[in-house]
């Protein structure tokens, strides 16, 4: 008895985030037909790194630049319409947020704080990277919050 393999599509996402009075906010888009709320995300072009497509995918579906971790924040899994994708993770600090850009008539974009960001997302696995994300960044926070108080 034959087991069917069935192929896995990579992609490259980000979680764009910014502080705002102390609170680590992701900018969270919704996909195309408004009815679910994700990050950006999408197949990485031939020849391109993980995370620059990232970086591309950022700009095309919510508008937001900023330099890429290229550090691999971890990865998560998903099916759509019988296909299975695995996607990996990177973090974005926003700095720079545009009114025009690719698909700003196709998606609505909206920052939240992290627990709300986690309560929103529809897939589990990316649930629990928000959440370590949450926990990774906290602490960072309270140091960078700190010294941006200082300068």
């Amino acid at each position: 008895m034959s087991r069917k393999i069935s192929k896995v599509f990579k992609q490259s996402g980000v979680i764009p985030y910014r502080v705002n009075n102390g609170k680590i906010e992701i900018l969270l888009i919704t996909t195309r037909n408004f009815q679910h709320w994700v990050i950006p995300k999408g197949d990485i072009p031939n020849g391109m790194s993980s995370p620059d497509s990232a970086a591309k995918e950022a700009w095309e579906e919510a508008g937001v630049i900023g330099q890429v971790d290229v550090n691999e924040l971890g990865t998560y899994k998903y099916r759509k319409q019988g296909k299975s994708y695995s996607v990996k993770m990177y973090l974005l600090p926003v700095e720079m947020l545009s009114e025009d850009y690719p698909e700003a008539n196709q998606r609505k974009r909206q920052w939240v704080e992290v627990t709300e960001a986690i309560r929103w997302v529809k897939f589990n696995s990316l649930k629990q990277m928000l959440k370590g994300f949450f926990q990774v960044e906290s602490n960072f926070c309270g140091f960078r919050c700190e010294v941006s108080r200082q300068e």
